[in-house]
């Protein structure tokens, strides 16, 4: 059984200050818990953690336990939180915030794989300048879960025969010329 209690003594909140200097992340502390994030929230069902919760654990200092749950990956960046929020804080900008922090510290859910594909995405236009969805698709499944290719693969097939699916890796010319992708796949990586 595990542990749900968390004690205060457990929480960073050297990291909950830190947090709340990033861009758009400035209002965090200005939460209300009203809710409303939550209730507005198309995807908030499919959630291990609400919205609401999640800023909650923020703003306590529960970095780990923020950083491991799924909520982050389900958001859809709809900005109806954000919207809706009547303390005006960007809550999908926290979210990104964290997805970002998540990937560098290496603590998104395990053999979960929405924050595998944002790394084979941004590593793959970083290296060729365009995404070629095949190898996207391909490098996730084998990193994440390579069993999920076996159910992939009649849709692949078919998508290939028809002509809607390259296996071609596309590449733009000059790639090297690109300065701003170091500097925007350094946030992800």
């Amino acid at each position: 059984m595990e542990r749900q209690i968390r004690y205060q003594r457990e929480a960073d909140l050297e990291w909950a200050h830190e947090f709340t200097k990033h861009p758009n992340c400035e209002r965090l502390l200005s939460c209300i818990q009203c809710g409303t994030c939550s209730g507005t929230c198309p995807l908030s069902i499919y959630m291990d953690l609400t919205p609401r919760q999640v800023m909650a654990l923020v703003r306590e200092g529960f970095r780990e336990d923020v950083l491991r749950s799924k909520t982050i990956w389900l958001c859809a960046s709809c900005y109806s939180c954000s919207v809706e929020c009547p303390q005006n804080i960007r809550i999908t900008d926290i979210m990104y915030r964290l997805k970002r922090e998540a990937i560098q510290s290496n603590l998104y859910p395990k053999r979960f794989p929405v924050p595998v594909l944002a790394q084979e995405f941004c590593e793959l236009v970083r290296r060729r300048g365009r995404n070629s969805e095949f190898w996207v698709v391909l490098r996730m499944a084998l990193r994440s879960n390579p069993l999920v290719l076996l159910n992939m693969a009649r849709t692949g097939w078919d998508l290939w025969r028809t002509g809607r699916l390259s296996l071609r890796m596309e590449r733009i010319q000059r790639v090297n010329e690109l300065q701003y992708l170091p500097t925007a796949s350094k946030e992800v990586d």
